[in-house]
């Protein structure tokens, strides 16, 4: 139907006939002339109607944005004074001399030359949200990254793979999305948290180095970086050691920039989880902001402030001092509104101390709510230890560790984000050697990556009798404060495989229910492997600009998990659940948004 897309219309076709087709992007009735923006997935072209070429001017005196069309005309230079230089067929008109419209289109629900449309309104309204240009850049630079992504793995003797979509239900961090069996009445489906099993059996079974861009799914509460279904990267690799696989994803990472944004990425600092928390207060550290913790316990654990005092002397616990530098500037109301964030976070308060005047030989100018707590040899211990000049703020936080690093952590990139104290464009590290266990009061001993993660240096015997001082053979790839990927050294030997589900609580009559599989193939020559896994939505939203995954997906779901669109999810028919041996479920008849 058409000779070329309108957005690749340029000097070289002048003076030819073309035949077009796309959607009107924006029309102009001079009274004479009719110009349109014709417009399609890779760009738009002006159009112009001559009252000379009757019959298509007539037929243009109807055309509305969004009507779509196909048109035929001669492509001539645009006058001088109207060259566009900021779009590739600027330079060009088409001259049409035939016009069909090939489909009406309805007044729109929203605007598309707009950004600020209501969220929900654009989820709803998706199909035509995604005609917008903005989008449409998106999710072609979404294909050009796998694309990329494809060939280069390829290039390194990488088997693209597939795996089931329907599994068994096994415990990998988050809840399962099941899909009941019609044959085997009360069994389920899993759909995959991830390939984790199936590309380790892949490693077993001697396929050496697989890959696969595939659907992931993990019924889990969601936000502006979380989806219910999300694509994975998936990599693995056998005979090859960490530091070399890191290097190989880094030199795919490398090119991905270079090609989407002809951007070098810096070098890929190498960071241990320990360094993070206490340096950052957070496993993703964002390394643009130039602030860091400074550990204060040492100072306290005998002083009459008794907040700062349990903490130091806790083992468990934190005093840690976020310096801002120039953040004297900072207002009573703002430094109440930090306040105020930090304890919906969880965190009890937050103390501040403001360095008005450092003068030379007399005593600091300082003003803080928690002075008359402190004393002098405390107060210049604290500007010593964390380097505090004139006209610098300190926040301090105390507590359990967890908490203040979560805390005092987000506070950081929120007072980065006021004062725009980011120094960089891109900032990447690996983050590696993770506790293998987190424990909590509620949910006990647990994996903090997943149970297949393999110990670092220690024997089974060894985890078993501390396992809350083993570290993890675990890395994660962050940029910019994003966890863009992560994995592991996994575990190729049954002994050390059964001894992490003992220390999880799997009793043997459940590590055969659940993994017997898994256990049966440990026994059979399986070679030392370890992989990792990219989040390609998270890659697109960086190299995209924007900061939520759903302008990267072109059928997201919103935070309720729901499809404003679709409608989705609904109930079943009530012969669909008899056929399952499913009883009708009561539930609200309309999906619930954000």
């Amino acid at each position: 139907m058409r000779d070329i897309y309108c957005g690749q219309v340029t000097r070289e076709f002048l003076g030819r006939t073309v035949t077009l087709c796309g959607w009107v992007a924006k029309r102009r009735d001079l009274g004479g002339l009719i110009f349109i923006d014709l417009r399609d997935r890779e760009g738009t072209v002006q159009a112009v109607f001559d009252p000379d070429e009757k019959t298509a001017h007539e037929a243009a005196a109807e055309l509305r944005n969004e009507y779509c069309v196909r048109l035929t005309g001669e492509v001539r230079p645009r006058p001088e004074d109207q060259v566009k230089h900021d779009r590739a067929t600027g330079e060009v008109e088409i001259y049409v001399r035939s016009l069909e419209i090939l489909n009406r289109s309805a007044p729109l629900p929203l605007d598309l030359n707009q950004e600020a449309n209501a969220e929900d309104l654009r989820l709803k309204y998706r199909y035509l949200d995604l005609r917008r240009p903005e989008m449409l850049r998106r999710l072609r630079t979404r294909s050009r990254i796998t694309s990329i992504v494809r060939s280069f793995l390829d290039g390194h003797g990488f088997l693209d793979m597939e795996t089931p979509m329907l599994g068994k239900p096994t415990p990998e961090g988050a809840r399962d999305y099941l899909v009941p069996s019609r044959i085997h009445h009360g069994k389920f489906y899993a759909l995959p948290q991830s390939p984790q099993l199936y590309k380790q059996l892949l490693m077993m079974a001697g396929f050496d180095r697989y890959y696969q861009i595939v659907k992931c799914f993990r019924d889990e509460d969601l936000r502006a970086d979380r989806q219910p279904e999300f694509t994975q990267v998936d990599i693995e690799t056998s005979f090859l050691r960490p530091e070399s696989l890191r290097s190989l994803m880094e030199e795919m990472i490398r090119g991905l920039w270079k090609e989407i944004l002809k951007v070098d990425l810096p070098s890929f600092p190498v960071m241990t989880w320990d360094e993070a928390m206490g340096r950052f207060g957070s496993d993703k550290p964002d390394l643009r902001i130039p602030l860091e913790f400074t550990e204060l316990a040492d100072l306290f654990r005998e002083s009459a402030f008794s907040v700062f005092r349990d903490a130091a002397v806790s083992p468990a616990s934190r005093v840690a001092a976020l310096r801002i530098p120039g953040g004297a500037t900072l207002t009573r109301k703002q430094i109440d509104q930090h306040t105020a964030y930090v304890k919906s976070l969880g965190a009890g308060g937050l103390v501040w101390m403001k360095v008005n005047r450092l003068p030379e030989g007399a005593a600091p100018e300082i003003q803080s709510p928690a002075l008359k707590f402190l004393s002098e040899e405390e107060i210049q211990g604290i500007l010593s230890r964390t380097g505090a000049g004139e006209g610098d703020i300190i926040y301090f936080g105390a507590g359990a560790f967890s908490t203040v690093c979560a805390s005092l952590g987000a506070l950081r990139l929120k007072v980065a984000g006021e004062l725009n104290l980011r120094t960089s464009d891109w900032a990447p590290l690996w983050v590696v050697d993770f506790p293998m266990f987190e424990e909590t009061p509620e949910a006990g001993i647990s994996a903090m990556h997943h149970p297949f993660t393999a110990p670092r240096g220690v024997t089974p015997e060894e985890l078993e009798k501390e396992p809350m001082k083993a570290y993890a053979d675990a890395y994660d790839m962050v940029i910019n404060g994003y966890e863009v990927g992560g994995g592991s050294v996994r575990i190729h030997r049954e002994e050390m495989q059964q001894a992490v589900f003992r220390i999880l609580g799997i009793s043997p009559e459940q590590q055969r229910e659940k993994f017997g599989f898994l256990l049966d193939a440990l026994k059979y020559g399986a070679p030392p492997h370890a992989g990792l896994a990219f989040g390609l939505d998270r890659l697109t939203m960086l190299l995209t600009g924007t900061d939520n995954i759903r302008d990267v997906i072109a059928f997201p779901k919103t935070t309720a998990a729901s499809c404003l669109m679709t409608g989705a999810p609904g109930h079943a028919p009530e012969e669909s659940l008899a056929e399952l041996a499913i009883s009708s479920l009561d539930q609200e008849d309309d999906i619930q948004t954000p």
